[in-house]
């Protein structure tokens, strides 16, 4: 069987520093947000047309866009859940903050947001790095999780409006991605500083050992972002601050929980192999997203000032 292929298909210079790059779903269309050297913000919407990327709208703002306005500093990353039918219940939107806060939005109500989750009493404000929503399986289920600069990773459950499990991973969490967010919780993709990202199996919960862990490391360096692939969430992508992209399957165990001695039930992770590797450029690729429409088509960015087109190819094949 033939191996995957990471291949570059177009790459566009900038000129100012990309935070983020999106698909629009249902069309050739990419969207990128960052700032300018002189600090205003560049919002650019580009189309793939006969091999280039054709740039269609350009807008600069009087400061730097990396997500909306809705903390007293910097938003660090931003989640949605129940648009474009992707999850069940309400619309809504969830922020990070380097104030320490995550708030949770609804769209439907302009300037407040409906839920803000804080630290404890007596507890350290920490930064914010990184947001996702998941179990968004029915009307009434939906999980919040959030990861921040000293390795903590919380998840509240949005329904008892509760802490449903926290974990320290001693770096700061880039990213955090349900591998589906509309079914029941199945697997947390967790990235990290140092090199290390983590994959948890979600079915079982034990009360002291929590959720089950693989670690892995891959990259020689931070690992940004992770993204699963929308056509099959076993396979997934890690990008590094080497300029690196790494692809890797994930295989489950045999039974995905055991009992322990005292009777209880632990789970059982499986396994994350690497497909294949490619290194882009020599600085960090720090966002990363997967076209939900074509397989294996994707775009990513970087802190050398240019976004790129990737194909994957011979995915149905792996």
């Amino acid at each position: 069987m033939e191996k995957p292929q990471i291949l570059v298909y177009v790459e566009k210079s900038l000129n100012y520093s990309a935070f983020d790059v999106k698909w629009i779903p249902r069309s050739a269309k990419v969207v990128a947000i960052g700032s300018h050297p002189q600090g205003t913000g560049a919002l650019q919407v580009y189309e793939m047309t006969e091999g280039d990327l054709k740039l269609l709208h350009d807008v600069e703002r009087p400061k730097a866009l990396k997500c909306v306005k809705a903390h007293n500093e910097i938003v660090n990353a931003i989640d949605g859940i129940a648009g474009l039918n992707i999850g069940k219940g309400a619309p809504e939107i969830a922020t990070g903050s380097r104030d320490g806060l995550v708030k949770v939005w609804d769209p439907r109500q302009k300037d407040r947001s409906v839920i803000t989750i804080e630290p404890k009493d007596g507890e350290q404000r920490r930064d914010c790095w990184s947001v996702a929503f998941g179990n968004s399986h029915s009307n009434d289920d939906r999980v919040l999780c959030a990861g921040f600069d000293n390795g903590d990773v919380k998840m509240f459950d949005l329904r008892s409006m509760a802490v449903k499990w926290e974990t320290n991973l001693k770096n700061g969490v880039c990213s955090l991605e349900f591998d589906r967010k509309d079914i029941l919780m199945n697997k947390l993709l967790t990235t990290t500083l140092e090199s290390k990202f983590f994959v948890y199996d979600l079915r079982t919960f034990h009360e002291e050992k929590g959720f089950a862990k693989q670690v892995n490391k891959g990259h020689k360096s931070t690992v940004w972002c992770g993204r699963h692939l929308p056509q099959n969430r076993e396979i997934f992508v890690t990008t590094g601050g080497n300029g690196s992209v790494m692809l890797w399957k994930y295989s489950y165990p045999d039974s995905r929980s055991k009992k322990l001695d005292d009777g209880s039930e632990i789970g059982v992770v499986g396994e994350s192999k690497p497909l294949q590797n490619a290194t882009l450029t020599d600085q960090p690729i720090t966002s990363f997203d997967w076209s939900p429409d074509k397989m294996g088509l994707s775009v990513c960015s970087g802190l050398d000032q240019a976004i790129r087109i990737v194909i994957v190819t011979k995915l149905n094949t792996v």
